[in-house]
């Protein structure tokens, strides 16, 4: 039975790949024999939510509950452990749930990893409410959630937290604390990046694991991207800002492997790690499982949300349909045969930009569509930044992971937009831990001759390493020097900031769509502090950023 059915009194970059492979395969063969091992859990003891409650992909009408439930002590993410647990859901107009307006239950069990989800519906347009979850007698804290506006309604203003690039041993998750403590968030968006795949100090953390994720090897079976997505969910500062605001979440690759693509990863080695497909299958049913995502279009997370008549939100999966990464030089990234999206997901997003009667057209987008050239680094800087970029060392100016090495999908996507005369779409881009604010020109080469079909705002990394964090030096020591020739090379970017670790809000009015870009006093220090450090914004009509002195 379903949660609908149920509702009845509802009233309604990166290192490259190394040469010795953990024994993931061995230690999941050996996870269930200890697991049984375990003594008996006493009969006495209560469920427990230990993994927080979050909430999802907000509609008019409804938003998408989540939690898990660990009904007995051995019962631990990806053990394939526990008993069947009922789970009760209420949610009501206020904090105390004296006015509750659903509720119902779903069955939490191993085959889900305990997780479960209540897709509710019936509720009120651009409203605030609270819910919880129960089992055997205990309540889940309680969280606050937030409908969308009504699809035709007047919307003055939306905010949005926007995040990317959250590895958990290369520091704390302060970000999500600090969007949390605002509580003026309709909702925030989560751009790829939620967890790594990596095994323990095999990813950049400036050579110090702050805290060892799990398990410690590279997560390779369904068992191990349970485990890592269940570590992640005991972090203080993400169950908090979980619990005070819905999440829009899209993946990009580190939820699978590296540099993934429709058949393999650069992380990823074929028959010493399984078959890619396997791989790639258990890597989203955690993903789905663990996250207040629906499941959209072919089991991926390319989806579209309707904030009234402000904003429309294409949501992208560039890694499900892409081809394979080319090497650079070779010509072949301007191949029509090659893609980063697919050709339905392409059809798809060119029709709903098309069609989009709202202000602004809004697209969650894993990895940066702006081109992007080095300019002339000096040797120092070119090789930390080619492997952030994942650019050949001799440092090609050009990153085949991002919209760059699929140069007919982006030719094809500009040409649509200004052929159709549409405006106000603005890229919301994370996965290369940096911050930046760009015009998106239809030729890089003869810009800003050219036109600008649309803006770009990239937010900076929760924790993972950014370039100072590779070239081990002060931060902002490579901004300085960098950041000036990479505007010099490329005259559509407004802003770079190389160094820093932190986070964006969106602010949306009907004349602008504004980018506060925060930062992180230090991603190390679990009370690291935060503070504004520049906004930019675009106007209405005008397809250009431009900075604003003041965030909102």
């Amino acid at each position: 039975m379903t949660s609908r059915q149920r509702s009845a009194e509802s009233n309604s970059l990166s290192p490259r790949r190394r040469t010795v492979v953990k024994a993931a395969a061995a230690t999941a063969v050996l996870a269930a024999p200890l697991a049984a091992a375990l003594p008996a859990r006493a009969a006495d003891e209560a469920p427990a939510f230990l993994h927080g409650v979050a909430s999802g992909d907000p509609l008019p009408d409804g938003i998408l509950l989540w939690t898990r439930v660990t009904p007995i002590s051995e019962a631990v993410p990806g053990s394939g452990l526990g008993p069947d647990t009922e789970v009760g859901w209420v949610v009501a107009r206020d904090k105390a749930f004296t006015t509750v307006v659903a509720k119902g239950s779903v069955t939490a069990t191993a085959a889900s990893d305990h997780t479960v989800k209540a897709d509710v519906r019936g509720l009120t347009p651009a409203t605030d409410y609270w819910f919880r979850f129960s089992a055997g007698g205990t309540e889940s804290p309680p969280a606050r959630t937030r409908t969308a506006p009504a699809s035709d309604g007047a919307v003055a203003n939306l905010r949005f937290g926007v995040v990317s690039c959250a590895n958990w041993e290369a520091g704390y998750f302060s970000s999500y604390r600090h969007l949390a403590a605002r509580g003026d968030l309709d909702a925030w968006l989560h751009l790829g990046d939620y967890i790594y795949e990596y095994g323990t100090g095999e990813y950049g953390t400036r050579d110090t694991v702050v805290r060892q994720h799990a398990p410690a090897h590279e997560i390779v079976t369904l068992a191990d991207y349970r485990i890592r997505h269940g570590k992640y969910k005991t972090d203080p500062d993400l169950q908090a800002l979980h619990a005070v605001a819905p999440v829009v979440a899209i993946w990009d690759d580190h939820e699978f492997a590296n540099d993934a693509w429709s058949g393999g990863a650069e992380n990823h080695t074929e028959g010493t790690e399984g078959a890619w497909s396997a791989r790639q299958a258990a890597a989203k049913q955690a993903y789905f499982e663990w996250m207040p995502v629906r499941t959209a279009i072919a089991g991926t997370t390319y989806r579209r949300l309707r904030f009234g008549k402000l904003a429309d939100l294409s949501l992208l999966d560039l890694r499900s349909f892409r081809s394979q990464q080319v090497a650079v030089g070779n010509g072949s990234v301007d191949d029509p045969d090659r893609t980063l999206t697919g050709r339905a997901q392409l059809d798809w997003l060119k029709a709903g930009l098309k069609s989009s009667d709202t202000t602004w057209r809004l697209v969650g987008n894993s990895v940066m569509i702006s081109p992007f050239a080095i300019g002339s680094l000096s040797a120092d800087l070119l090789k930390p930044l080619a492997e952030l970029l994942g650019l050949p060392k001799e440092g090609l100016a050009l990153n085949t992971d991002q919209w760059d090495g699929y140069t007919d999908d982006r030719r094809e996507l500009l040409a649509h937009l200004r052929s159709n005369a549409i405006r106000n779409t603005v890229f919301l881009t994370g996965d290369i831990h940096m911050a930046w604010a760009n015009d998106v020109p239809v030729d890089a080469g003869t810009y800003p001759l050219s036109a600008s079909a649309a803006t770009e705002f990239v937010v900076t990394s929760v924790t993972s390493d950014n370039l100072d964090d590779l070239l081990k030096v002060p931060e902002g020591t490579v901004t300085a020097v960098a950041a000036p020739v990479i505007r010099v090379a490329n005259r559509h970017v407004h802003w770079v900031d190389t160094d820093r670790h932190g986070y964006g809000v969106l602010d949306i009015t009907a004349d602008r769509a504004q980018m506060d870009y925060y930062v992180l006093s230090d991603r190390t220090k679990a009370n690291a502090t935060s503070s504004w450090a520049r906004s930019y914004r675009t106007r209405t009509g005008t397809q250009k950023v431009e900075r604003t002195y003041t965030p909102v």
